[in-house]
C-alpha cells in the first residue's frame, strides 16, 4: 500500500498533482485545499497518500496532511452513497475541523451545501461518522489550528453565518482560519465573523 509520495512537481491542477519520483511520474488525484498549499513547480512535494484498486482501474490520491487522508478514508469506507470524487468535493470546500465540527453538531444545513451532498446524504454523514473521528483524534489535535473546543464551535458558527450571506463555502472557511489566526483563543462568533468579513 502506498501511504505517502514524495517528488518534485512536475505539473497540477485544483484536483491533481503530477509528481516526478525519480523520472516515474505519479499522477495523484487531490482537494482544493491541498493544490492551494503545494509548492512552485520543480519543488520538492510531500503527499500523504490513499491508493484505491479497481478491477478496471487504479487511482492514487494525495493530501496535504494525514487527517485529511484519513477522513477521505472515512467517507468512502463508512458512508454509503459517497464515493472518491464526492469525498474530494466535500475536502475541497471545507476544511477537516470544520466538517468535524458540523458532524459532532449536527449541522445538515452546512454540511449539504457541499457539491453532491443532499440532506438525506448529511444526514448519513452524521450518523455513520459520529464518534468515528477517535481513530484519527491525535492527528486533529496535533494539526488542527482550531485547537480549543470554544475556537471550533465559534468557526463552525462563523463558517455558517457567512455562508448564509451568501459567501462561498470555500471562502468562508479560509476566511475565518485567516481571522482566527489573528484572534485570541477566546474570541467570540461575533468578533470572528467580523474580522473574516475584513479579511
Amino acid at each position: 500500500m502506498i501511504v505517502a509520495i514524495r517528488g518534485k512537481l512536475a505539473k497540477s491542477t485544483p484536483l491533481s498533482a503530477i509528481l516526478d519520483v525519480n523520472g516515474i511520474y505519479y499522477e495523484v488525484n487531490i482537494p482544493v485545499t491541498t493544490a492551494e498549499r503545494l509548492p512552485a513547480i520543480g519543488a520538492e512535494t510531500f503527499l500523504h497518500t490513499l491508493a484505491i484498486y479497481r478491477e478496471d482501474s487504479q487511482s492514487l490520491y494525495g493530501f496535504a496532511s494525514a487527517s485529511d487522508r484519513d477522513f477521505f478514508k472515512l467517507l468512502i469506507e463508512k458512508v454509503s452513497g459517497i464515493g472518491p470524487k464526492i469525498a474530494l468535493n466535500i475536502l475541497s470546500r471545507m476544511s477537516v475541523e470544520t466538517l468535524k465540527a458540523a458532524i459532532d453538531s449536527g449541522d445538515v444545513s452546512l454540511l449539504s451545501k457541499c457539491p453532491g451532498i443532499g440532506k438525506k446524504t448529511a444526514e448519513r454523514l452524521i450518523v455513520e461518522l459520529r464518534g468515528a473521528f477517535a481513530k484519527i483524534a491525535g492527528a486533529f489535535q496535533s494539526e488542527a489550528s482550531l485547537s480549543q473546543s470554544g475556537t471550533q464551535s465559534a468557526a463552525s458558527d462563523a463558517v455558517a453565518a457567512i455562508v448564509a450571506l451568501g459567501y462561498k463555502l470555500a471562502d468562508a472557511d479560509k476566511a475565518v482560519r485567516s481571522a482566527l489566526s489573528k484572534l485570541p483563543e477566546d474570541a467570540s462568533t461575533e468578533a470572528v465573523i467580523k474580522a473574516a468579513l475584513r479579511a
